[in-house]
């Protein structure tokens, strides 16, 4: 998945920063000397607090965040400097409530940094990004503080807590000592620095990757180059050029993975290798462009030796400690039982890709830049399928509107209504108010009011590639707040006046983010820092994977697609074969996942000292000690462009995505076997899974909902390795 640097800073900060009420905020913002013009100087006046951004400028945020972290160090004094003995109303639920200022400065600035980025924006992220590390840090290793809480912790099964206060007393305790807390001075002050350093090199990384992408692209000469793709995709392409100066050619654009959509329909294969070798050899400093290389070697030294300060052998010891995998030998055992099928896919795959190519006349070996496209030859041949075919079934809005909107009312009785006076943060941004049945019984036939859903679906020069949900306004009964949840993806925008004809792939990515919205809107929890996404990195995936196959889903899919023109629905002989199709190069999709993870997961078992300095060396000894390093299927994610793991919060974590697909894929079974599209099965789904958020342990839910331990055979009936 796809987050935002707002959800990493939300995770650091988790039950710190929450919100306080308004009487209070305005006398703590007074005390901070914020001017009162500035629009985060008080809860934004609009519908569910939602960001009023046609009042919000660049010159707001800064005195903002300077106001927000003054104003929460003063409440942590506060409650640190207590002469009261500490109990859990004046020291958990207290800090609970700090921080209001400062979280809704951030939720908005850290959004635009991802979604709506710009060179004002990217200098401040650089300049506050080693001071919200600093501010953080002395909220973590305030001795006073963690007394308090250590307190409490020491005597937590004597307090007589509920089950999500008992959590929260416990993870912050954690979280404490995992930030330093028992730490001496000296190794604390060092704590500091590595901590310092990183958020810079984090926010340095993620600016860099998204100049990447603008400077990164292919020059074409000729349309007669360019067959096979769309004439929209022609004409985007044409419009591309123009913005880059290249009046009467042809750019083609990268995205965020090695591979780019375009590979499966371009036919030149000259044109081919050089989109895949533009996108694939990104952030080594080739022709003067920039290198991340040095940023991702420094950001491994620091995590090792950080997690050996704190007493882990190595960072991912650190890392997986609180997710559902418990250590990574739990993770790699997981992962290289795959390993075996999925190369025995991919080596069938491969054998047809080769077939194909010999009957266009090419008798070289498969490279990274045929596979795409004759992988999509193959699937038209075996299962009749023509991408040109298909497409005009998926219109964005008729997907949207008929299908992840359709399922999301038949499985949880919500409905979605465009709302068009609530600002926006670009043009192309919708906003969603969302409702349901309100269960109160005298209340019958009655609406309540979910939350607030915007969608930002477009790609744009100024947005980070690749897709994820973020919020803000989290849910809390603490707080009395309702969620503002935030949809992100980087779908091609058509030409102006053409319709947003896309890819299966988009359509999956709809309901996967989808999902995670769905995660945050029907959050039902008293405590933030426990809402909506806050739970553990392998199972935060869970929810948004058991939304993809609905999109597959037979009554799903017939009912949003439907010809563009004509309204009419897709055949159904069509349909089937499209079903059919999905579990072809399946072989090949795992295996770049997996060769991603595993690099991910060796970078983070190294200790102090044993980094080297040579990355691509090092990713290649990672791929052949685990069989992945086959030349036409690189890593879905390279280390000088891998952002998942060096400026996001999936280090020592992308792994998650699979090891919450085995969740995903049990669950949806087993959901087919008790009915399927049924609302009945989407409210058990909801009060087990969807409502709790990190108020109870992750698999005590699932079991709760399944009713026993997860079984991979659904996993590999879905991806058709087994």
């Amino acid at each position: 998945m796809k987050y935002s640097l707002l959800l990493v800073l939300t995770v650091i900060l988790a039950g710190i920063s929450a919100c306080a009420t308004d009487n209070e905020s305005t006398q703590k913002n007074t005390d901070m000397k914020l001017d009162p013009s500035n629009p985060f100087y008080a809860p934004s006046p609009l519908f569910l607090e939602a960001p009023d951004f046609d009042n919000i400028s660049m010159e707001h945020f800064k005195p903002a965040f300077e106001a927000g972290m003054a104003a929460e160090m003063k409440e942590i004094e506060a409650i640190a400097n207590n002469p009261d003995p500490a109990t859990f109303e004046n020291t958990m639920v207290a800090l609970q409530k700090t921080g209001e200022l400062l979280t809704r400065v951030q939720r908005v600035f850290f959004n635009l940094s991802s979604a709506h980025t710009n060179e004002d924006i990217q200098a401040l992220q650089a300049e506050m990004a080693p001071r919200f590390s600093e501010h953080s840090d002395n909220i973590r290793l305030n001795p006073a503080l963690f007394a308090r809480v250590q307190s409490l912790y020491e005597q937590k099964d004597e307090l007589g807590l509920d089950p999500a206060s008992k959590k929260l007393l416990t993870d912050s305790y954690r979280a404490f000592v995992r930030s330093g807390a028992l730490l001496n001075e000296e190794e604390q002050q060092r704590i500091r620095e590595i901590n310092s350093e990183m958020s810079s090199l984090r926010t340095e990384y993620q600016e860099m990757l998204l100049e990447m992408t603008r400077e990164r692209y292919v020059v074409v000469d000729t349309e007669e180059e360019l067959e096979g793709l769309s004439s929209s995709q022609i004409r985007s392409a044409s419009e591309a050029a123009e913005d880059r100066g290249y009046e009467g050619k042809y750019v083609l654009t990268i995205t965020n993975t090695t591979r780019v959509p375009l590979l499966t329909s371009l036919k030149n294969r000259d044109v081919r290798e050089r989109l895949w070798r533009a996108s694939a050899y990104r952030g080594v400093g080739d022709n003067g462009g920039l290198d991340t290389r040095e940023h991702v070697v420094r950001l491994v030294e620091l995590r090792a030796e950080r997690a050996q300060l704190l007493g882990y052998p190595n960072y991912a010891v650190f890392a997986l400690e609180p997710q559902t995998a418990q250590n990574p030998e739990n993770v790699l055992e997981m992962l290289t039982g795959l390993i075996p099928a999925v190369n025995r896919n991919a080596e069938r795959e491969m054998a047809l890709i080769a077939s194909k190519m010999k009957e266009d006349g090419i008798e070289d070996e498969v490279r990274a830049w045929d596979w795409e496209y004759y992988a999509e030859r193959v699937r038209e041949a075996e299962y009749d399928i023509d991408d040109a075919e298909v497409r005009p079934y998926f219109e964005l809005d008729r997907v949207l509107e008929d299908g992840v909107f359709y399922t999301m009312e038949r499985l949880y009785g919500i409905r979605f209504e465009e709302r068009f006076d609530i600002p926006v943060y670009h043009p192309d941004v919708r906003v969603f108010l969302v409702y349901e049945e309100d269960p109160d019984a005298e209340k019958a036939g009655e609406e309540r009011i979910v939350g607030l859903f915007y969608a930002d679906y477009f790609a744009r020069d100024s947005k980070r590639g690749g897709a994820w949900m973020s919020s803000f306004v989290t849910q809390s009964e603490l707080l009395n707040k309702k969620p503002v949840i935030v949809n992100v993806l980087n779908i091609p925008k058509p030409p102006e006046g053409e319709p947003a004809l896309i890819s299966f792939s988009n359509v999956t990515t709809l309901f996967h983010e989808m999902g995670h919205g769905v995660h945050g809107l029907f959050s039902d929890v008293y405590y933030p820092s426990q809402a909506g996404t806050s739970v553990p990195r392998d199972f935060v995936e869970f929810p948004s994977t058991f939304e993809e196959d609905w999109a597959i889903h037979p009554e799903v899919l017939s009912n949003y697609a439907r010809h563009y023109e004509t309204s009419e629905r897709i055949p159904s002989d069509l349909l089937s074969r499209l079903i059919e199709a999905q579990s072809f190069n399946q072989g090949y999709e795992t295996y770049e996942y997996l060769a991603a993870t595993m690099i991910d997961m060796e970078w983070h078992l190294l200790e102090p000292g044993q980094v080297p300095a040579d990355v691509e060396a090092f990713e290649q000894e990672v791929l052949a000690k685990y069989g992945l390093d086959h030349p036409a299927i690189p890593p879905r994610y390279k280390s000088p462009y891998f952002a998942h793991i060096f400026s996001g919060g999936y280090s020592a974590n992308y792994y998650a995505y699979i090891w919450s697909e085995i969740l995903a894929a049990d669950a949806f079974a087993f959901m087919q076997e008790q009915g399927g599209l049924t609302r009945e099965n989407g409210d058990h789904y909801r009060k087990h899974i969807l409502s709790k958020g990190g108020s109870r342990d992750a698999m005590e839910l699932y079991l709760e909902f399944r009713g026993e331990e997860p079984g991979v055979d659904a996993l590999l009936r879905r991806r058709g390795l087994d």
